[in-house]
């Protein structure tokens, strides 16, 4: 069973910058496959990025690319997400996911996670 837990979220005006984190239990990090989705109200959970087990590759929604970066640090069982330039339309909950998979493809869909985080909130003002 693997836990996540995020943090970093918060209130910041539009063109601010924010970092997430998302820490995981146990000593599997290393084979897990990582994303991060997002959650505004009224819509649905949408992809933001993924990153392979081994941080070799990295990908990102279109809305995001240029602006957000994950990484991942497999001897802190973490991984972040770096978001700059940041935009209303960024309001959300954010959650990092979880799945068992070394090798190089990369998820956008929900339901190939099978662990998920609490979520944390980013407001942004304009």
């Amino acid at each position: 069973q693997v836990q996540l837990v995020e943090s970093g979220g918060g209130l910041v005006q539009a063109g601010g910058s924010l970092r997430l984190s998302c820490a995981a239990s146990g000593r599997t990090f290393s084979r897990l496959a990582m994303g991060w989705f997002r959650q505004a109200p009224g819509k649905e959970r949408e992809f933001v990025a993924a990153i392979t087990w081994s941080g070799g590759s990295t990908y990102y929604a279109d809305s995001v690319k240029g602006r957000f970066t994950i990484s991942r640090d497999n001897a802190k069982n973490t991984v972040y997400l770096q978001m700059n330039s940041l935009k209303p339309e960024d309001t959300a909950v954010y959650y990092c996911a979880a799945r068992y998979y070394r090798g190089s493809d990369y998820f956008e869909d929900a339901a190939k996670y099978d662990y998920w985080g609490q979520g944390t909130q980013v407001t942004i003002s304009s």
